[in-house]
C-alpha cells in the first residue's frame, strides 16, 4: 500500500479481478502508478470521465501503461451512473477480452473515482459473465470492497449480462 492507494483483488475464472481508485486521486499519480505497475495487470479499464482524470494528473494513464505493455481500455461513466450507449457498444470487446485474459491466469483492473461504484459495476458483470450467480458475487466482492455497486442501475447493469 502506497499512500493510502490500495487494489482490492479476487480470484475469478483462473485469473484476477482488481478495482482501485482513481491514480493520483489521494496521492502522487506516479506513485500510484507504479502500485499499479506492481499488481501487474494485463488490462486496465478506466471507468472515468476525461475530466475526472485530468484532475489527477492521469489524462495519459493509458499511454504510461502501453509503455508498460499493458492494455488499457477507457468507458466513462459518470460518477453514480451506469453504461450509456458507448460503453453500451464498447463492452463486447472488451468483456471478451477480459474473459480470455481470466482464463489464461492474467489479471483485469478496473478503477473509478473512488474504486467502489462504477469499477465495482465492471467486476461484478465480469464475475457474473465468468458463471457467478449475480448476488454470490456481489456478496464475494463487498466482501473485499465494501463500498462496491453502489446505485440500483449499476446492480442491474452488472447483474443481469444480456
Amino acid at each position: 500500500m502506497s499512500g493510502g492507494f490500495t487494489i482490492h483483488d479476487l480470484a475469478v475464472g483462473g485469473g484476477r479481478l482488481g478495482l482501485c481508485r482513481l491514480p493520483g486521486r489521494g496521492a502522487s499519480y506516479d506513485v500510484d502508478l507504479s502500485r499499479i505497475l506492481d499488481w501487474q495487470p494485463d488490462l486496465v479499464l478506466s471507468m472515468t470521465t476525461l475530466p475526472e482524470m485530468a484532475g489527477t494528473g492521469a489524462a495519459h494513464l493509458g499511454e504510461d501503461l502501453a509503455r508498460n505493455g499493458i492494455g488499457w481500455r477507457h468507458l466513462p461513466i459518470v460518477d453514480f451512473g451506469a453504461p450509456g450507449q458507448g460503453v453500451e457498444a464498447a463492452w463486447p470487446e472488451v468483456s471478451a477480452l477480459a474473459a480470455g485474459i481470466l482464463s489464461s491466469g492474467g489479471g483485469v483492473l478496473a478503477h473509478c473515482y473512488g474504486g467502489c461504484g462504477r469499477s465495482g459495476m465492471a467486476v461484478l458483470r465480469l464475475m457474473v459473465e465468468a458463471g457467478e450467480d449475480a448476488q454470490a458475487a456481489l456478496i464475494r466482492l463487498r466482501a473485499v470492497r465494501p463500498c462496491a455497486v453502489e446505485t440500483e442501475a449499476q446492480l442491474a447493469w452488472s447483474s443481469a449480462p444480456r
